[in-house]
């Protein structure tokens, strides 16, 4: 039964994460002393002290997610559960898939905080605050939830973002066109239709001026050949090619996350038993209600080591 490591997403982070594992392991420590040391700042302390306003900002969640994420991976390597022999695929939620390619060697750890301290700010300023929004539209099947995205549109941007599966999908684009799509979701009989607290659109079009920033510092660093493939985010399908995971990475910031249909691939190519490193369980919750029959676990606290050591060493 094939393994895949997943890495989570925006929305993951909570102060103190990744506190426990730097105390129990010292080469989760030497991740986030590297982190710090490419940052130029102690990010290590808004992820373990707060206040969570700060932790929350764009430019610090992305990078404070994927150190943790890479604390967890740097810690069960040490006990001999690595990617290259143990895992069929990697693949991440938005800015997991960058934790993915620095789990996978594409990326150095150093580049890849300073590529998402890049990638934050520049997705928030590519719209003015209060321009965009992004909503939650819950209960409904995606071909439903495209719809109303279209109609709701009316000239302005409605994007779907995140196609989560399991009945969730995400829309993001100017706040009026969001707000309308919220209206015709709740009118349609969706479960829940929320606006979410985020400070910009992210995954739609009006994400074209951080894509452009993306795509020149990416062109700054230098992408290896993964030890195993990336299931991409707007493909679905897996990767290897340095420069189309660079391509796909600039596509990403304006594309939707297709991790439903990422999970579903990943289950019809064998893979069994879904590892989520990181912050969080939101992946292994969505994982068990695509991939049914699926195994998960969760690896974002020392409890976690022993036992995803005991199943993958």
């Amino acid at each position: 039964m094939a393994v895949a490591f997943t890495f989570p997403g925006q929305g993951s982070q909570a102060v103190g994460m990744g506190k426990a594992l730097a105390e129990n392991f010292p080469e989760a420590r030497a991740v986030f002393e590297e982190v710090d040391e490419a940052l130029g700042s102690k990010l290590s302390a808004i992820m373990w002290d707060g206040p969570a306003e700060t932790l929350t900002l764009t430019e610090n969640a992305q990078p404070a997610l994927m150190a943790v994420s890479m604390a967890a991976v740097r810690v069960l390597e040490a006990r001999g559960v690595a990617i290259r022999n143990k895992v069929a695929f990697v693949a991440g939620h938005s800015l997991g898939e960058y934790s993915a390619l620095a789990a996978a060697g594409t990326l150095q750890l150093a580049d890849t905080a300073r590529l998402l301290r890049i990638r934050g700010r520049a997705m928030q300023q590519a719209v003015p605050v209060g321009v965009g929004a992004m909503a939650a539209l819950i209960g409904l099947d995606f071909a439903t939830a495209s719809e109303i995205a279209a109609a709701a549109a009316e000239g302005e941007v409605c994007d779907v973002a995140n196609d989560n599966g399991a009945g969730q999908v995400v829309v993001s684009g100017n706040k009026p066109a969001v707000e309308r799509a919220v209206e015709i979701a709740k009118a349609r009989g969706a479960k829940r239709a929320i606006l979410l607290p985020v400070s910009a659109p992210f995954h739609c079009a009006l994400m074209a001026p951080a894509a452009r920033v993306m795509d020149e510092a990416l062109a700054s660093v230098t992408l290896s050949a993964p030890a195993v493939p990336l299931v991409a985010n707007v493909l679905a399908a897996p990767i290897s090619d340095p420069q189309e995971i660079h391509r796909r990475l600039v596509e990403q910031v304006t594309s939707m996350v297709r991790w439903r249909e990422s999970v579903a691939w990943l289950a019809g190519a064998g893979v069994g038993v879904f590892v989520e490193l990181g912050a969080g369980k939101v992946l292994s919750g969505l994982a068990k209600r695509i991939a049914e029959g699926s195994e998960t676990l969760t690896v974002g606290a020392p409890d976690d080591i022993d036992a995803a050591t005991a199943r993958l060493a």
